[in-house]
């Protein structure tokens, strides 16, 4: 199984003047569920390399212990110092999609016209897309082959307003991922705050929070078996 997960390139919060980028546990949660299965997984950015790390993240209090697993893993570490740029991955090339979150993804993976391609050509291929936490951001833009906005009468969630004003950047975010949903005809599904959530709704799989990112790669697994898998290209 060939799986793609794409990152942010974005490491500006705003304009605080603090850090940004990817949040640790959302890559690394993932990251195992799938090489645990034995899938094959690349990693790419809008940018390419080394995306930026949100170092709030890798802070002791949230660490985890695949996200340790991750720091001390050589492999996992080299790949991601030498993400492949967006523009160069082909939907053809994969069984499935996978956006970590953190909150750079609303600034860069919200506009980015590759991202919003790639996520809409996974679609009309019939094939399952995982999107967690801020990273439902990707799907503002995101249509239907009729034009419509993709998520419009779906159930999803993401983080939540309440989770945003909790981390104090309900402010300093372009928008709010709740706020956002909904405006696009979307159900906006939520749990407690910080409760792991996850939303399937035909192709697509979302989750609400950091600790969602494992689930929703297990409930993405699960969709995949049974599926044809991509042809080597």
């Amino acid at each position: 199984m060939k799986i793609l997960m794409v990152l942010t390139s974005h490491d500006q919060l705003g304009n605080t003047g603090r850090k940004t980028g990817f949040w640790l546990e959302e890559l690394a949660a993932p990251y195992y569920v799938f090489k645990d299965s034995g899938a094959e997984i690349t990693l790419a950015s809008p940018k390419g390399g080394r995306p930026p790390l949100d170092p709030k993240s890798n802070e002791p209090e949230f660490r985890t212990d695949l996200t340790l697993r991750f720091e001390a893993d050589a492999a996992a570490e080299a790949q991601l110092d030498k993400t492949v740029r967006l523009d160069s991955v082909r939907q053809e090339d994969f069984d499935t999609l996978f956006y970590p979150g953190g909150h750079g993804p609303m600034w860069d993976l919200a506009e980015d016209p590759n991202s919003i391609k790639l996520i809409e050509s996974f679609f009309a291929a019939g094939k399952h897309v995982a999107i967690v936490c801020h990273s439902p951001a990707a799907l503002r833009h995101v249509k239907t082959a009729d034009g419509k906005p993709l998520v419009q009468g779906k159930e999803v969630t993401g983080f939540t307003n309440g989770e945003e004003e909790e981390v104090g950047l309900t402010k300093v975010v372009p928008f709010l991922v709740e706020d956002e949903m909904l405006r696009l005809g979307a159900t906006f599904s939520k749990k407690a705050n910080w409760v792991p959530h996850v939303v399937s709704d035909g192709l697509l799989i979302t989750g609400q929070n950091p600790h969602s990112s494992g689930p929703a790669a297990q409930a993405l697994l699960a969709a995949l078996k049974g599926k044809p898998l991509a042809k080597a290209s």
